[in-house]
């Protein structure tokens, strides 16, 4: 089988605002990991999963487990080293977000394969956004050209792999992408795919998949 594409789902956060290791919080009978893998299976041809250094997360839905590391960006750079040399397309994704579609991944891959460079998620700001300094409003930003980030990301292999040369420290695989003058595509995200990072996210997913029937 031909392997085009590639998920590195990063897995290897400690949960520290959440109190433990999200990843493996239940939602109905499965873990928020498994869901995220399974998603990522179902969409491309070879799925990375990169966990917390020395816990054991027991059986995963991927092709091959690496340890991340103290950063996401050393647990980004982990995964990369795994992947396949025949993988043109990567799509970097946060198994914290469980809710990611089919339809999301579907969307992403298809700007890749038209040649986009880079493409990310993105969600507008309703609330008006202030700049503030200590405890001093210094600007009002103008919302229109403000966006909320999800994953997954999608790159091309060559300029991922261009972006990380570096060894900059990041939460947002985009941001390495950007700062070396390579444009980066948005397109519209999901309201669903939100980030589980607090017990009432957890509680939120656990309330979409139940009245929704989502997954």
């Amino acid at each position: 089988m031909s392997i085009r594409s590639a998920a590195i789902v990063v897995s290897a956060g400690k949960g520290v605002r959440f109190g433990g290791l999200k990843q493996l919080a239940l939602i109905e009978d499965r873990r928020i990991v498994d869901i995220s893998l399974s998603i990522a299976n179902k969409c491309v041809d070879y799925v990375v999963c990169v966990k917390v250094p020395g816990v054991d997360f027991g059986e995963l839905e991927a092709d091959i487990i690496v340890e991340g590391g103290t950063t996401r960006s050393e647990s980004v750079r982990a995964g990369i080293a795994k992947l396949p040399d025949q993988v043109k397309w990567v799509l970097i994704h946060d198994a914290a977000r469980p809710l990611a579609s089919i339809g999301l991944y579907e969307r992403i891959l298809s700007r890749l394969e038209d040649g986009a460079p880079a493409v990310v998620p993105v969600l507008g700001i309703t609330d008006t956004v202030k700049e503030v300094v200590g405890n001093k409003v210094v600007s009002t930003l103008d919302r229109s050209r403000l966006f909320r980030a999800q994953t997954p990301q999608g790159f091309q292999r060559s300029v991922l792999e261009l972006a990380y040369q570096s060894h900059a420290i990041t939460t947002d695989d985009a941001q390495l992408v950007e700062e070396i003058g390579i444009a980066v595509e948005a397109i519209l995200g999901d309201e669903n795919n939100f980030k589980i990072t607090t017990s009432a996210d957890l509680q939120q997913a656990r309330d979409l998949v139940r009245d929704r029937g989502i997954l």
